[in-house]
């Protein structure tokens, strides 16, 4: 994999000694070093002509969008959003209205197309994630498959007895678990005859090439201490996905080589250190922390110092945005891509936490969210922007190096150091700063080879200016 590397300009002696002997790091802590792109809406074809790109962009992992069977809406247009009178119809989340749970649908690709991703990312040395969602089927529940109604028992066996009631309380966790979210009838999880369905699902993802799975809508799959179902023994959905347990003949596949984590949005009541048992998690209001300080321009107007999680932050998925905050409310969809940017170079940089970047579409603007408004599309350059990347390799570089975080007094200018190794520096602010922070670097002028901007460090502390919305990375 591509890593570009920032050479301080120092003396030649500090050089050769910093080079000698043994290059392990004796001093190396836990970190977590990859980094997800969120592949958001790219079809599989998509997927894999754009891997060599993706992998030298240097992430480890890309996610999908479902690869489950899906509702075919508005006659099967492949508008992002479509809006009455458009020419090309569509919407962006029928693909998470399962219909049945078999690889393929109309608007990612084919299983085929699915395994031929699978093997380009295989080549480039990329783990796929694929969206996976047992949950609920499409609203229009008629659309189910009559496959799919037969194995499990017939069409009422496929959901809670509780599954067709709206949730109105959505801090009690029977309703939650159980009830229907946003018109999507909720699927029994706990019958066998679904899961050992499911579970033939999984495990053929797996054998096409897939690593890995993040969980949508998770925290409405009961735990084992949750309040059971009319219709449920037991709430074991999550030993038998994660592999703790078999569903007769089956047994997840590969179960120490995946990377699991689910969308455990946060609220009231939600068991967070239950599910961590499992799944890592999404850390839901961190983002909406780090986007509240990114939009005041300033550090301080968030609390960002802790991860506002019960879990510990190696267990958890990290964003400044997602496709849910960017699409349902546009929450985040009117923060600039620079800005966007700010953000993931703080998180990349930091020592803990798995940062997934969210690909915006193609061609969108601040005016138009949806851009070229094409499901299947490419999203925009924003994955490989030479700061991404920058901040992608020093991810990687930093592997096993504490982290120090610095800022200025006016909560412009983000210092993120990695024992005394390197430091990414961010301005978030939207004027240039001239800074001065502390520095674990030695003494010396330091060169960005993003910018080519230079820095000096001498007595502790490192100076330079930055320029508005700008990191820098240096190591």
């Amino acid at each position: 994999m591509k890593r570009l590397f920032y050479v301080p300009v120092v003396c030649a002696a500090a050089m050769m000694c910093s080079c000698g002997g043994n290059n392990a790091n004796e001093n190396a802590v836990a970190t977590n070093d990859n980094v997800i792109l969120h592949a958001w809406s790219w079809s599989f074809n998509t997927i894999a002509d754009n891997m060599k790109d993706i992998a030298e962009a240097g992430y480890d992992m890309v996610q999908t969008s479902p690869a489950n069977t899906c509702y075919v809406g508005e006659n099967g247009g492949l508008a992002l959003f479509s809006k009455e009178g458009d020419e090309v119809t569509g919407k962006w989340y029928y693909y998470y209205q399962p219909i049945d749970w078999k690889i393929g649908n109309y608007m990612l690709g084919s299983r085929d197309e699915f395994k031929a991703m699978c093997d380009s990312a295989h080549k480039y040395n990329v783990k796929v994630i694929v969206d996976v969602l047992p949950n609920h089927t499409a609203i229009d529940h008629t659309a189910v498959t009559a496959a799919l109604d037969s194995v499990v028992g017939g069409h009422e066996n496929l959901y809670h007895a509780n599954g067709f009631k709206d949730i109105t309380q959505w801090n009690d966790r029977y309703e939650c678990t159980t009830g229907m979210m946003g018109g999507l009838p909720d699927v029994n999880t706990e019958n066998p005859a679904f899961q050992y369905y499911y579970m033939q699902y999984v495990n053929d993802l797996i054998a096409c090439g897939a690593r890995g799975f993040r969980y949508d809508t998770a925290k409405h799959i009961g735990l084992p201490s949750d309040p059971l179902d009319a219709k449920a023994e037991k709430n074991n959905f999550w030993d038998i996905a994660t592999g703790r347990e078999a569903i007769g003949d089956i047994t997840l596949s590969m179960p120490d080589s995946l990377f699991i984590y689910g969308e455990v949005l946060q609220d009231k009541n939600v068991k967070e250190e239950e599910y961590a048992e499992y799944i890592d998690q999404t850390a839901s209001a961190y983002g909406h922390a780090l986007r509240n300080a990114l939009n005041a321009h300033n550090y301080y107007a968030d609390s960002l110092g802790h991860w506002h999680h019960k879990v510990s932050a190696d267990k958890l998925v990290t964003w400044v945005e997602s496709h849910d905050t960017y699409c349902n409310a546009h929450e985040s969809a009117a923060m600039s891509d620079s800005l966007v940017r700010m953000g993931w170079v703080f998180l990349a940089a930091r020592q803990h936490g798995t940062p997934l970047f969210y690909s915006r579409p193609a061609g969108s603007t601040r005016e138009n969210y949806w851009g070229n408004n094409r499901v299947g599309e490419r999203g925009n350059d924003e994955f490989k922007h030479p700061e991404v990347v920058a901040a992608n390799n020093y991810r990687h570089a930093m592997s096993g190096e504490a982290e120090t975080v610095a800022v200025t007094d006016n909560g412009a200018v983000i210092a993120v150091a990695r024992g005394n190794k390197g430091v990414a520096i961010i301005n978030i602010s939207n004027d240039a700063q001239d800074f001065e922070l502390t520095s674990n670097l030695a003494d010396g002028t330091y060169t960005d080879k993003v910018h080519n901007a230079t820095f000096t460090v001498a007595n502790g502390k490192i100076s330079g200016t930055a320029a508005p919305l700008t990191s820098y990375i240096i190591y």
